[in-house]
């Protein structure tokens, strides 16, 4: 309350809280009262009492995500991606192509992946562009590609939703793994769609989002009844112009501290450039990270889009071998 709220304002908020089925506790202290209302705080909203005589501002004490909180679920959550676990011991590295692009890229590509010890393959068939007139995905045929190619190789597949008209599609394709895209983190309808299937989802985080903004899209999906959600930070928006976006290691701590849910980093989108990725992502498993989404094209100088963050076969060999390392002095494998 304001310091000259009158008793009366503040009986009025008092009765109101009341009136909505809470109990209240009032707080005198030297410069100003509290009150508090004890229950079910979900149903209570800022703008009920903001505008009241007396109130200086009103909020929320207890987290508003309620699934996806560490409160609500103290043990780290696993995610499986067919009989792949994501969260725990063991770290994933996802790797693959920005695009599909051919049946001949996409075949030699998997068989790449899963040359350097991924357990799980990564590739666009639909692709949000700055640029209107860039290439947008092949679509339909692209999921077609992906799958025949993966498949030879038993690797489980992830790839982007950005339609709900599309997501009757993806499940007929069996998407191992749904990916929301950041510039559709706070698209609701679509997240309440996934939120309604029996399909592991990851949401990458927003531009410009918050931990909290990003949370709560979670608890979106999470509410529907879909509780296999993975959170992925690649790279948040600044006024920064060295590299693409920056990579913001400090939420994996956060998020560990905030949620149950795993945690995986795309390093490729947050730096830009391939010669930043491998640094990136070890400084992201030392981090505590759950894994990685990683770009890795046959031929990086021929890829349709994305082809300057894109690793080559045995830059992507490599890196594998050097997270060995990090993993093992942290008490982790790959």
């Amino acid at each position: 309350m304001n310091k000259t709220a009158t008793e009366q304002q503040i009986d009025s908020v008092v009765e109101k809280i009341k009136h909505l089925g809470h109990g209240v506790n009032i707080s005198r202290g030297t410069n100003r009262i509290v009150i508090g209302a004890i229950g079910d705080e979900s149903k209570l909203t800022p703008e009920m009492f903001d505008p009241m005589p007396g109130v200086e501002y009103s909020m929320h004490i207890v987290k508003q995500y309620k699934i996806v909180s560490r409160e609500s679920h103290a043990e780290n959550s696993i995610v499986h991606v067919r009989n792949i676990p994501i969260g725990g011991e063991k770290i994933q590295i996802i790797a693959g192509p920005c695009s599909v692009e051919t049946q001949e890229q996409m075949d030699l590509a998997a068989q790449q992946v899963a040359a350097a010890g991924c357990r799980l393959m990564r590739g666009g068939a639909f692709k949000p562009r700055t640029n209107p007139y860039t290439f947008q995905g092949k679509g339909v045929d692209g999921l077609a590609i992906f799958r025949t190619a993966a498949d030879k190789y038993d690797l489980p597949i992830v790839t982007e939703l950005m339609d709900i008209r599309m997501l009757d599609t993806f499940l007929e394709q069996d998407v191992d793994l749904i990916q929301i895209g950041t510039r559709n983190m706070q698209n609701f309808d679509l997240l309440k769609e996934v939120g309604r299937i029996n399909k592991p989802v990851i949401l990458k985080r927003g531009l410009s989002a918050t931990i909290n903004e990003w949370l709560m899209a979670a608890e979106y999906i999470a509410a529907g009844g879909n509780h296999q959600i993975i959170f992925c930070e690649r790279g948040i928006r600044t006024f920064e112009t060295a590299y693409r976006n920056v990579l913001d290691v400090t939420c994996i701590p956060v998020l560990k501290r905030e949620t149950h849910l795993p945690v995986i980093i795309d390093p490729s989108h947050a730096g830009g450039k391939a010669w930043m990725v491998p640094a990136l992502s070890r400084a992201a498993i030392a981090a505590g990270a759950d894994g990685l989404l990683v770009e890795m094209h046959p031929n990086p100088c021929e890829a349709w889009c994305d082809a300057d963050q894109a690793l080559n076969p045995q830059e992507l060999t490599e890196l594998m071998q050097s997270l060995k390392g990090i993993a093992n002095a942290i008490g982790r494998s790959l």
